[in-house]
């Protein structure tokens, strides 16, 4: 069993470095939060320097206007108002184009910006791309220092409560209210 593990973990990485990409090594609570500088459908580009002593929350989601995605965005956007409280900057992303992204964000009535990473370097860097090429719905909470403080693998888009969950854990991370 062991070698059957090691020579599947030995083709995943070749199948990168042939496709042109290294592995990125998975990135940890305690580990600098990989640099962005990404379009958003509010029409500013967020790049995560700007966001330095803040609190960043970066939700990636796998296709824009899918059936998950589009009730993870509409959970989001319908707890603004407790997200809001915080101090924090929260965006969605995906590898969709800007323009794909842009229209979903104008047909889910997004209240917050949605970053777009086409070439999927971010994507890549944040560990979250996978073999169909489309990220995994994983959320980065970012510390002010710019180090990753959270992990949530378990974004379960179909129960709705992505937003809820959200907000819970800027709580529990005891991020300042405004």
């Amino acid at each position: 069993m062991s070698k059957l593990l090691l020579v599947s973990a030995l083709c995943v990485t070749l199948a990168g470095v042939v496709a042109g990409q290294a592995p990125a090594p998975e990135l940890t609570v305690g580990a600098k939060a990989p640099a962005f500088s990404l379009p958003g459908t509010d029409g500013t580009t967020h790049t995560l320097s700007d966001y330095a002593g803040q609190h960043v929350v970066v939700a990636w989601y796998p296709a824009a206007l899918s059936r998950g995605c589009t009730i993870e965005c509409r959970s989001i956007r319908d707890a603004k108002a407790t997200i809001d409280e915080y101090k924090v900057a929260y965006f969605m992303a995906s590898v969709d184009t800007p323009e794909k992204n842009l229209e979903f964000a104008k047909m889910e009535e997004a209240n917050f910006p949605m970053l777009s990473d086409p070439a999927k370097t971010v994507a890549a860097a944040y560990g979250v791309l996978n073999q169909r090429g489309v990220a995994d719905r994983w959320t980065f909470y970012i510390g002010p220092d710019g180090t990753v403080v959270h992990i949530d693998k378990t974004v379960n888009a179909d129960v709705g409560n992505a937003g809820q969950i959200l907000a819970a854990k800027l709580a529990e991370l005891n991020v300042p209210k405004k």
